[in-house]
């Protein structure tokens, strides 16, 4: 009976359980659990435009849009965040010496494709990634003449998306560029179609657009929209995944990158889906000034002009806009969350302690891509050893061979009692406002409500709060806070010297979503 069972179960397995219920169907169709994410319209910055074109990247696509163009219709000021992954796709390096160029000036856009990452494919990948940014040139009229150095550098920022290790199929893309260009359009269905065509595995197009205005002038209606993409492949260090985001507001070329990149670091550098870092990960932000006023200055945003002075104030309008790239970029992040590959949970880690934010990320970030904590969390099992033990392995926190606490490691960037198990709480907190459920509390195990953790586990949207600063410090951790307050004062940096009766408090947040099997199906043949 016994193979006649497993051929059975084989037969069930097959007709039922590898369904995708949660990946893209094959018709392009929004799952009904996603469309409350995709707007039914938007107000969208002046002076940008959206197009999209067919150019069949995979061979399997015969009809679907896969190459799209985002431009103004002046030349403007861009930034963007690239990968940290040593192994970067070709246009990754190609509008990285683009932007550093133009000195973040003098942009016309980005030219994306989907269906193929163009990623380690040597000198013809660089070639095919600037041959995108010369071709969407073009189309503005902006051709590059003369030879090396002579050649001006391109207006067109380059990125692709999808599988790695094989060659675009160029003169599709380049037939298709005219076509994107000939079909820009402001309207929400542009951009709409846009946000679709760079899709890969992703469900649903991601797209936001808000408006606001700035202190100094607020009669102005400024708009800021913007989509990104991503389901899988995954995880902060710079930036995840792709981005393209545009606004009409007036930002000066030396302000724009760094105003991206402390906006990435709160948002973009706080989501994790798998662990795994993108060979291609690219979000870039772009700003034409065509709604502000005549004689309007360009936003700046000061930063140090001297090596150890305090930075400087930025302007009202600096901080303002600021506010407001922050809160629009950290909704982008959580919507790639919100379709990770499987995914049936967004869930959201935070982690506080009294040691240093740098503790708490590493915790909260070693909680967010434990795959025993996620499958936990899928099969709604309020497993809450697993989120113990992610937090007693995560790198940085327990020393090892690979990776030891030397004594430079730990007065520079931590501490080697970062973590006390007696000081350490743990609760799942409802999105429904309800109590938090305690499940630890100062490392004494809580006789947890196994129907009332369950209730919280079918909810589509949970926290998981851990506390490693619920009580007093050990011994241990005041001597060591000691030491490094000591160091810090040596080597001429300020440091404030922590009592038990005046600690700060640090809070790190990671978003990031549940394992499912589909997930598995999902990766399994995502190449074949």
């Amino acid at each position: 009976m016994a193979p006649k069972n497993m051929a059975l179960r084989r037969a069930f397995n097959a007709a039922f359980t590898q369904v995708r219920q949660y990946s893209a169907p094959g018709d392009r169709s929004i799952p009904a659990a996603k469309q409350k994410y995709v707007p039914t319209s938007g107000a969208y910055p002046k002076g940008f435009l959206a197009g999209t074109a067919h150019a069949g990247v995979k061979a399997s696509n015969t009809k679907y849009d896969d190459v799209t163009m985002v431009v103004s219709e002046q030349p403007c000021s861009a930034a963007a965040v690239f990968t940290r992954n040593v192994f970067k796709a070709a246009p990754v390096t190609v509008s990285r010496r683009t932007l550093k160029e133009r000195a973040n000036e003098g942009f016309r856009g980005v030219v994306v494709n989907s269906g193929c990452a163009n990623a380690v494919t040597g000198k013809k990948g660089a070639e095919d990634a600037a041959t995108m940014g010369r071709e969407t040139d073009k189309c503005f009229g902006e051709v590059r003449t003369g030879l090396g150095e002579l050649q001006d550098p391109p207006q067109t920022l380059v990125m692709s998306t999808g599988v790695i290790g094989q060659q675009l199929p160029i003169e599709k893309i380049a037939g298709a560029i005219p076509k994107a260009h000939q079909a820009l359009g402001n309207s929400h269905e542009h951009w709409l179609k846009a946000a679709q065509a760079i899709c890969t595995t992703d469900t649903f197009p991601k797209l936001i657009s808000r408006t606001f205005t700035l202190p100094s002038h607020p009669e102005t209606e400024y708009r800021i929209a913007g989509m990104t993409k991503g389901a899988g492949m995954i995880h902060p260090n710079m930036a995840t995944l792709l981005g393209i985001i545009c606004t009409d507001a007036k930002i000066s070329p030396s302000a724009i990158d760094g105003m991206l990149r402390i906006a990435t670091r709160g948002t973009f550098n706080c989501i994790t889906i798998d662990g795994d870092t993108s060979t291609n990960d690219t979000v870039a932000l772009f700003a034409n000034g065509a709604a502000a006023p005549e004689g309007q200055p360009a936003i700046e945003h000061e930063g140090r002009s001297r090596r150890n002075q305090e930075p400087d104030t930025p302007s009202e309008d600096a901080q303002a806009f600021l506010a407001v790239l922050q809160d629009f970029m950290r909704g982008l992040a959580q919507l790639v969350v919100r379709d990770g590959e499987g995914a049936t949970k967004f869930v959201t880690v935070r982690v506080q302690s009294d040691i240093s934010y740098r503790t708490a990320k590493r915790a909260a970030n070693s909680i967010a891509t434990s795959s025993l904590v996620k499958t936990a969390l899928y099969g709604k099992d309020a497993n809450w050893g697993r989120i113990l033990c992610a937090i007693g392995y995560a790198p940085g926190i327990i020393p090892s061979v690979e990776t030891p606490l030397s004594t430079s490691t730990m007065d520079m960037e931590g501490s080697l009692y970062q973590v006390g198990p007696e000081r350490t709480s743990v609760s799942f907190v409802p999105a429904d406002g309800s109590p938090e459920l305690k499940l630890l509390v100062r490392g004494e195990p809580e006789q947890v409500d196994e129907a009332r953790a369950k209730e919280i586990l079918e909810m589509e949207d949970l926290e998981i709060l851990v506390r490693l600063d619920d009580g007093p410090l050990t011994k241990a951790q005041v001597r060591d806070m000691e030491k490094r307050a000591s160091f810090a004062m040596s080597k001429g940096l300020s440091a404030e010297k922590l009592t038990q009766g005046g600690r700060k408090q640090f809070e790190a947040v990671v978003w990031t979503c549940d394992f499912s099997h589909e997930y598995v199906t999902i990766n399994g043949d995502y190449r074949t």
